[in-house]
């Protein structure tokens, strides 16, 4: 009897040991997330590009874009555990995989963010203080944010959409010159509106780069 003592301590040890890195816990006691400021980025900039889950490719059915697409299916609110988006994001091998190869995986903080917002309920929250700063502007903590989250989906790489390239200063300048960035987001007549297949920005992100632009688009 002693000698299965001993084996079987050393079994559950290892069982125990072994345990916390294969059922990795995305969900952690943090503050709560908000939809617009959180989740949404990281959908827009890694799920929406050409040809994947935007409004208008809607690869696998899925639209990565807003949140009435995004919770349309895919999401069980109040258990990111059962909700396929979240499967698909850390599944380790497979076809499923999201982001497919050769695009970068998601964060863990990421991976988190969006865990913890199932969790919470997948509320569309905005969490927004209502105040919208447009002083002391500069191209790259307030204008490169923005079209990082709107545009680089499209607007970037070896053959962007339309020939604009909203990954560099040079790009966005070009289109300041001939007032297409204003006039697209702005959804002005003569104007593609842009972000194509995805919701308009938001009255503050318009503000910032309009007062951008009037002081000057400063590449800072």
């Amino acid at each position: 009897m002693k000698a299965l003592v001993l084996p079987s301590i050393l079994v559950l040890a290892l069982f125990y040991l072994f345990l916390p890195g294969c059922t990795k816990e995305y969900v952690e006691d943090i503050n709560g997330v908000c939809f617009e400021r959180d989740v949404l980025p990281i959908f827009l900039s890694s799920c929406a590009q050409s040809g994947c889950h935007n409004s208008i490719d809607q690869e696998e059915g899925y639209d990565l874009t807003s949140y009435e697409s995004i919770t349309s299916h895919g999401i069980v609110p109040g258990n990111y555990k059962k909700s396929k988006i979240y499967e698909s994001l850390t599944e380790p091998f497979g076809d499923e995989i999201m982001p497919p190869a050769p695009n970068s995986r998601l964060s863990s903080e990421q991976i988190s963010t969006i865990a913890l917002w199932i969790e919470q309920g997948a509320h569309n929250t905005a969490c927004s203080s209502g105040v919208c700063d447009t002083t002391g502007l500069t191209f790259s903590a307030d204008i490169q944010p923005i079209l990082q989250t709107n545009c680089i989906s499209c607007h970037s790489g070896s053959a962007p959409s339309g020939n604009i390239d909203y990954s560099n200063y040079t790009g966005v300048k070009a289109t300041i010159t001939d007032n297409s960035l204003l006039g697209s987001v702005t959804h002005s007549y003569g104007f593609s509106p842009m972000p194509q297949g995805a919701n308009k920005l938001s009255n503050c992100d318009i503000a910032i780069l309009q007062a951008w632009v009037q002081s000057g688009a400063p590449n800072n």
